[in-house]
């Protein structure tokens, strides 16, 4: 059986030392890294910085915007999510992460081998009609929470043990899920997880910040490239 691998097209090298995720909009391509914790907003095509401003988060992991304009943010160590202004990135409020846990790969940590397990947040975001999607690792699920609200009102499975960007698909009630442990990008139904579509990306690259423009997956890998995937949208398997 066939399967599809990615080219990635690097654009340019973030200016903070670790990206991790990405939001496409209109007025540039916002992104959060995790090694700095700053707030950005970059030029599509120069990748040149238009904004940039500092946060509260910790080990920050996702990026998405509302319909206020405010950006959220997955502050992956302190097990939060936040909302922050996009003039400022002072923190407006925050909300716990609803995937919070031991990641699979850690729970066989324990102090006696001087390297116990600590819990751990939630990655990728998305927005849509009020709702916040919110990707985890550690519960291996797709959140999606009423954000008025903050209760859960839906979840489906991700494809791996290790899910970071993801990004609402062309298809009407599917999204883009990326797993880094698997080198995937998996397209599914967000009413059931059901994966209609998958392509892998080449090593060494790893898809932690993922948005969608044009019908067009960027991806950031936290070692600095930001870029494109080329690749066939449509299956052909």
């Amino acid at each position: 059986m066939a399967y599809k691998v990615a080219d990635p097209i690097p654009m340019f090298v973030s200016p903070g030392p670790k990206p991790n995720g990405l939001q496409a909009a209109d007025d540039g391509l916002w992104y959060i890294d995790q090694g700095n914790n700053n707030v950005y907003k970059l030029d599509w095509q120069t990748g040149e910085t238009l904004f940039e401003a500092p946060t509260e988060t910790v080990h920050s992991s996702g990026i998405t915007l509302d319909d206020e304009g405010n950006v959220w943010i997955a502050s992956t160590y302190s097990c939060d999510i936040f909302v922050v202004d996009r003039e400022t990135g002072a923190t407006i409020d925050k909300f716990p992460s609803p995937g919070a846990g031991i990641n699979a790969t850690r729970e066989h940590f324990d102090e006696s081998m001087g390297r116990a397990a600590q819990p751990t947040g939630d990655h990728g975001l998305e927005w849509k009609d009020g709702h916040i999607y919110i990707a985890s690792p550690p519960s291996q699920f797709v959140h999606v929470l009423d954000a008025s609200t903050w209760k859960e009102v839906h979840r489906f499975k991700a494809p791996g043990y290790r899910v970071h960007g993801i990004a609402f698909a062309e298809e009407e009630g599917h999204m883009w899920v990326s797993d880094t442990s698997f080198g995937i990008v998996c397209r599914q139904r967000i009413e059931d997880g059901r994966c209609y579509d998958v392509f892998r990306v080449p090593h060494p690259l790893q898809v932690h910040g993922m948005t969608i423009k044009d019908n067009r997956l960027w991806y950031a890998d936290d070692r600095g490239p930001i870029g494109w995937l080329s690749v066939s949208m449509e299956p052909d398997f």
